[in-house]
């Protein structure tokens, strides 16, 4: 998936981190064993982070600058940048009625990072924290999903990760994770049914950034549309991530009732959903009686 030609995508909105261990807020082990809690079973530890005061943000190092529309369809950054805009727009008109949008922080990081969820590293993966609302990642990431996981990889897998962090956000907004209990796993948990949603999220997204004009570019879509191929290269993404693939890639057996994420089919088929019919009620995985 290739950003239409036509004006750049302004700078700023993507923060950067430098590289090396973060210490702002707390951090080292505590830190991310707090991390690791919160993303899993929603509860928060940061209060543990650095003598029980709240895991704080590090403080970035910079800004990923303006860039023109090639350098959104070749460099990573960049890429992250202008699909972040492309999703604030898309958000801005599209969370429901009575919910208040506020977009979330984008950070990239390597080494380590203080977020309000406490300590992260490169090797979290990319994750959103609901108590400071934001989006982290080490761009890094795709290498190793491809290395390790055996993605294709590709612009539109990238866009794919970034889409479903956003998911995350915009079910923070409208009250998702408080409702849901995080605590537990298995193929119908509620932990299973957040991640789904958040791929469905980032189906409706692709389905329409190629209609979606850019407010900074009048007259110029977000993105042209996707190939068969690159949609293909997205559901990979989402089925090099199922938790049956991952258990596969790890040696071990297969364990439905340990899934926290969803199977690979069980991600591409709501991706394909968001997709194709783009509604905040097609995405409602917590009605849904067969994932």
């Amino acid at each position: 998936m290739t950003f239409s030609d036509g004006g750049n995508f302004e700078g700023g909105r993507v923060r950067r981190h430098g590289g090396g261990r973060a210490v702002a807020g707390g951090g080292g082990l505590i830190g991310i064993i707090a991390l690791a809690i919160y993303l899993f079973t929603g509860q928060d530890m940061s209060g543990l982070v650095d003598g029980g005061q709240q895991g704080g943000q590090s403080a970035p190092t910079g800004v990923v600058e303006e860039c023109t529309v090639e350098q959104a369809n070749t460099d990573p950054l960049c890429r992250f940048s202008a699909t972040v805009q492309s999703l604030d727009a898309f958000w801005g008109a599209t969370v429901p009625a009575g919910t208040s949008f506020v977009a979330p922080t984008a950070n990239e990081f390597t080494g380590g990072i203080s977020t309000g969820c406490g300590q992260a590293s490169s090797s979290t993966g990319p994750f959103y924290c609901p108590p400071d609302q934001g989006i982290y990642l080490d761009v890094s990431f795709f290498e190793v999903l491809q290395q390790q996981f055996g993605a294709q990889g590709g612009p539109l897998a990238e866009m794919y990760i970034y889409a479903h962090e956003y998911g995350h956000h915009i079910q923070n907004l409208t009250g998702v994770f408080d409702a849901a209990d995080r605590s537990g796993g298995g193929a119908e948990s509620d932990s299973v049914r957040i991640e789904l949603q958040a791929d469905c999220y980032a189906g409706m997204w692709a389905g329409d950034a190629a209609t979606r004009e850019d407010p900074d570019r009048p007259g110029v879509t977000f993105l042209e549309p996707p190939t068969a191929g690159e949609l293909a290269q997205a559901l990979d993404a989402a089925a090099s991530v199922g938790d049956d693939h991952i258990q596969q890639q790890s040696g071990g057996g297969v364990d439905p009732d340990t899934w926290t994420h969803g199977s690979s089919e069980q991600r591409q088929k709501w991706f394909t959903i968001g997709y194709e019919q783009g509604s905040l009620a097609a995405c409602d995985t917590f009605a849904a009686t067969d994932l």
